[in-house]
């Protein structure tokens, strides 16, 4: 793995970037932009996996970037059920959940990994050079 200098080097920001401004786009669709609850969580939910992979990453410690890492997958689990709602309520197309299903799977998969890989890891953060 090589050298992440700022929190926008990490490929699962990036990916859960995409993924919100994927859930702006299908969430500001008329039926769904009418649904203020689900439309307010789905958002909010997505905003959580990109805003905790950064938090951690500046906290500058493994132990915590580790935390703050759990909580963004939590968060991929979180929009992907969310995501079955809107479907139920066809409120997106069968098109619009496969490409944000596949991302927010992908994305937790590499949360996992690099969760796997900063516990294996002998780097434990500026904060404890």
């Amino acid at each position: 793995m090589g050298k992440i200098e700022k929190f926008e080097d990490i490929e699962a920001w990036k990916t859960a970037r995409e993924i919100t401004k994927l859930i702006y786009e299908a969430s500001s669709q008329s039926k769904f932009s009418k649904d203020f609850a689900l439309a307010g969580q789905i958002r909010r939910a997505s905003i959580s996996i990109l805003s905790n992979i950064a938090e951690g990453f500046e906290r500058n410690g493994d132990k915590e970037f580790i935390q703050y890492l759990t909580i963004a997958k939590g968060s991929c689990g979180e929009v992907r059920s969310q995501l079955y709602v809107a479907s139920d309520q066809n409120y997106i197309d069968e098109n619009e959940f496969e490409t944000i299903q596949g991302k927010l799977i992908e994305t937790s998969r590499m949360l996992s990994g690099l969760i796997k890989y900063l516990k294996q890891s002998e780097l434990k953060g500026s904060k404890f050079k």
